[in-house]
């Protein structure tokens, strides 16, 4: 498990605000969430239909294609 140390930051009614934590363990937070997004997303697409990569490409090019128009 990953260690995360915080560093509570209170308000002048000493309510809690806001958390510290160092720069590196902020930034394995935000892997550990980003490849957590990407596997729901593949489970999500585990089932639609599969395109040839032709078929891929061309959709891609497409794509494209809208965006630039």
């Amino acid at each position: 498990m990953l260690k995360i140390t915080k560093h509570i930051v209170y308000d002048e009614h000493h309510n809690p605000v806001a958390v510290q934590v160092p720069i590196k363990e902020f930034e394995c937070l935000e892997e550990i969430i980003e490849n957590h997004g990407l596997a729901r997303l593949m489970e999500e697409v585990a089932d639609d239909e599969k395109l040839s990569v032709n078929e891929a490409k061309d959709y891609y090019h497409s794509l494209k294609q809208n965006v630039e128009s």
